[in-house]
């Protein structure tokens, strides 16, 4: 395998995949003889997308992922899914008249909590998702595993210069909303309707202070335990669904 290929695993992830982005499927490995209602749909999958199906035994399918696979695993292009700025405003203007809604995370760099966010993203309805080139956890297997096919569903646009975007976003009339445990605003007091995009920094240091200065309002979620803060991912399902709360009719 190439530095260009990387393994997806897990039956959410490859369904997606295959439903997704079958055309960037190289190898598919099914466990061998398992034929249960969920491998039966992937066969079925790849069958329609014209795949040749692999079958392989456990112990060679727990040599190909590096968790647990769930008896399917698929080889494709590591750069896939992934999209550029230039990429991003073109989708936005495909919006047409409706009010994007944005999910930038600044510097999330453990590949669970990165997952986490992108189902939490895909369950809110979110738009896109902005991440920076640097400091930022890999669009990889164990992401897309953690996501249960969200990868594959979600738009991740990954920016250069991830200030410079939030201002082309601001151009655009597009509000920025970063999450600050220090906000003196609360989240349920902060109008989340319209154009938005939801900012939220990394698992330690939270928003680096560009991005901070970035943002048009900084909010807070209330803590009413003796714990300081939450995990990035619960954090950030939080905020995006009472965004979701906010715009529904």
């Amino acid at each position: 395998m190439s530095k260009q290929q990387e393994w997806v695993w897990g039956i959410h992830a490859v369904g997606e995949l295959l439903r997704q982005r079958a055309p960037q499927v190289l190898k598919l490995v099914l466990l061998a003889g398992r034929s249960d209602e969920r491998i039966n749909e992937l066969r079925a999958l790849a069958h329609e997308a014209g795949l040749v199906i692999e079958e392989a035994e456990r112990r060679q399918l727990d040599r190909l992922a590096d968790g647990n696979h769930q008896g399917a695993a698929a080889l494709c292009d590591a750069a896939y899914g992934v999209r550029s700025e230039k990429q991003l405003l073109s989708d936005l203007e495909n919006l047409g008249e409706s009010a994007p809604f944005i999910l930038v995370l600044d510097g999330i760099t453990d590949p669970h909590n990165f997952g986490a966010c992108l189902r939490s993203a895909d369950a809110a309805g979110v738009n896109a998702v902005i991440v920076p080139k640097d400091k930022s956890a890999p669009l990889n297997a164990t992401v897309r595993k953690v996501a249960c096919g969200a990868a594959e569903t979600v738009p991740v646009y990954a920016v250069t210069n991830l200030v410079r975007c939030l201002d082309v976003l601001k151009e655009r009339g597009i509000w920025l909303v970063g999450l600050a445990g220090e906000a003196t605003v609360s989240l349920a007091q902060q109008d989340l309707t319209g154009p938005l995009a939801i900012v939220m920094g990394s698992e330690g240091e939270g928003l680096r202070r560009l991005t901070r200065e970035a943002c048009d309002y900084l909010v807070s979620i209330p803590m009413a335990g003796s714990v300081s803060s939450l995990n990035v991912s619960v954090a950030t399902g939080v905020t995006l669904f009472e965004a979701v709360r906010q715009r529904s009719p």
